[in-house]
Order: C-alpha cells, then structure tokens, then sequence
C-alpha cells in the first residue's frame, strides 16, 4: 500500500488531470478532503516522532513581519536595508542558513524583520528545510512575499504556503460545526449557496469520520473552505507583494509584472540602489493596521502623550501580555473610556477587542 506522501501525490494528480464540472465538483471535493486529512495525519506523525527540528526566533517589537521568496531575491539586502540587522548577502542560493531577525524602527512602531531562507517548490513537504521556515511563517502577523524581475512565479510561494495551512489576505470561514453524540448531520445554510449542496457537506464530513453535528454555513462557501473550518488549523495572514531589482528591468516589464500581480497589491524596489525602500517600509507599517491606545494607571490620569502603539483588533489580553508576562494571569477586569465602550468607564474582560483611541486602565490581583 503506497504510504501517505505517495497518496498525496495520487490525489493531487487525480485532481489535476479531472476536469472541473458540475459532475465532477462532488468527487473532487472528496479528494479535497482526503488530501487534507492525509495531510493532517502526516503532520500528526511527524511531530509525534520528535525528529522536526525548527527555527527558534524570539518575537519582539510590535508585530512580526516575515520576508518569504525564492532564494536570492534580495531578502537579506532588504533587511539590512530597513533594519539594524546585518544578514550575509551573496548572489547565490541558499546564503541564509537561519532566521535573520532584525529591528526596524518606524512612525514609533518596533517591527519585527525576519530574513528568512529561500522558499522553493515542495517546501511543504519539508524540501530545502521548507517545513522550518513555515513554522515561522505561521506566527508572523504579516508576509512580504519577495520575488525579482526574473524569479517571479509567485504561485510556487502561494501554493507552498496553501499547503501548509497557511492562507493569505482572507478571513476565517464563517462556518460552526458543532458536534454532537447522536442526531445524524445537520446543516443550515443562512445565505445562498451556490457552490455546496448538503450531500457535499455530508460526503466531506464524512471523510473526516465526523457523522453527528450541526452545521451552520453563513458564507458562499466552496468545498475548500468547508475542509478548512473542519481542520481548524489553518493559520490567516495578510500578505503582498514586493518585487526587487526593478534596476535590471526595463519600465514596461516592471509595469507587466505590476498588473500581472494586482490582487496582491505588489510594490517594486531595488534594495541593492535604495530605490522604494521608503515605499516599503510606509506599506508594512499600514499593512499592520497599528492603533494607539492609552494607558490608565488605577487612581492616576492616563497618559495622553506616550500611546501604547498595538495591532487593530487586539484584545485586552493581548495588551496584559505585551505589559508583563504574569499581568494575564493576575488579571481581574479593565475599565474602557473610548470607541471601543459602550458607556464611559464600562468594565470588561480578557476578550474585549479594543479600538483606536481608547483609554485603558487594568485592575489587577496584587
């Protein structure tokens, strides 16, 4: 019986060589979802087996960003470029060896840079080191994919980081499901759906041995993202596009390749001149979604002229780990003044998301 990787590949190319139809969609959303489970219990065994080795990077600053390309794009002359890093530069594959991380200072954010090695294809099963660099993908908050003038497939990256799990510039399926012991399989969909049936639901579970629960589906979802509120482990981040050596280029390749890649809203640089660099750094910084909140010490008046610079959508919690290591553990309620409250001064939790603007003051055991 051939073993896991070899049924992964039969699957793929039984995929690939069926065409897509309204006859087809059902069977290959079944091999969708075989090739994923496969794949979970690939990873499963991996980790089980205590042979993968990572990369160990400490994150600091506030917010991570991670430099994903082909070898050789230029990864580690950017980031000598924009940070206080120093990554050996050479003009062959594979120079970095490591994660390089540097520190880059901007509009009061300390951003995270991480040089990481060459991406190529079949990384995610493990080629050229490919399943250590995406562990660390996985916890950045934001992916510069860097491609130049000549290696510019982004789709090798793209598929690379599909998958590993790892989806860009898209939200989390608006899908629950919900198990349960007995009942059989219910499934709601709350809008229209054009691109499942509840056979394909069922069939899809099914394959993942799950034949009691209620499903409710509040997206236009397809078979791939169905498969990927079952996993659960898919990892959501925003992503562009920078393009190097737009120096070795003429105007209207640099152009092409502009409008070939707009849905990944690309910039092009030359790190080896110092052209765009500014460009980059200002698109990193809005890409982060950064806002300022404001620190209320109990009893004392907040500070209004040092804000606390964090991620949009952070949550109070996030804000008590940022603070102190043991300020979530000692953590008793917040009080909120701003956007994010309903009334001036209302008490909240852990979990409350807070907005730009607002003034915080954290209650704590003592």
């Amino acid at each position: 019986m051939p073993n896991i990787e070899e049924q992964i590949r039969e699957i793929e190319e039984e995929i690939k060589n069926t065409p897509y139809n309204k006859k087809s969609q059902h069977h290959i959303g079944l091999l969708k979802a075989k090739m994923a489970r496969l794949r979970m219990e690939s990873e499963k065994r991996k980790s089980s087996g205590g042979t993968a080795e990572g990369y160990a990077v400490r994150k600091s600053g506030n917010a991570t960003v991670a430099l994903v390309g082909f070898p050789s794009v230029g990864k580690s002359t950017v980031l000598n470029r924009i940070t206080n890093a120093e990554s050996e530069v050479g003009a062959y594959a594979f120079t970095t060896l490591t994660v390089i991380p540097g520190l880059m200072e901007y509009k009061g954010a300390k951003i995270q840079i991480l040089d990481l090695p060459g991406l190529i294809k079949d990384a995610s099963r493990g080629k050229g080191r490919g399943r250590e660099v995406i562990s660390v993908v996985r916890t950045s908050d934001l992916i510069v994919l860097m491609v130049d003038v000549f290696e510019n497939n982004v789709s090798v990256l793209l598929n690379e980081l599909h998958a590993s799990g790892i989806r860009t510039n898209t939200e989390k399926p608006n899908i629950s499901i919900s198990r349960k012991p007995r009942g059989g399989i219910s499934v709601n969909f709350t809008v229209k759906n054009t691109k499942l049936t509840e056979r394909d639901v069922k069939s899809i579970l099914g394959e993942f041995q799950i034949y009691n629960a209620d499903v409710v589906i509040r997206e236009d979802a397809d078979d791939d993202r169905l498969i990927d509120a079952i996993t659960g482990n898919r990892t959501y981040v925003k992503a562009f596009l920078c393009i190097n050596k737009l120096d070795l280029a003429s105007e209207a390749t640099v152009s092409g390749l502009r409008e070939k890649y707009a849905s990944l809203d690309p910039i092009a640089i030359s790190a080896e001149k110092g052209v765009g660099l500014d460009e980059l750094k200002e698109k990193i910084y809005r890409k982060l979604s950064f806002i300022r909140v404001y620190m209320k010490p109990p009893g004392r008046e907040a500070d209004m002229k040092e804000p606390m610079l964090i991620r949009g959508g952070s949550t109070i919690g996030e804000i008590c780990d940022s603070l102190h290591r043991d300020l979530r553990r000692k953590f008793r309620y917040a009080i909120i003044w701003g956007p994010s409250s309903r009334f001036p001064g209302q008490t909240v939790g852990v979990d409350h998301a807070v907005a730009d603007g607002d003034i915080i003051s954290i209650i704590a055991r003592r």
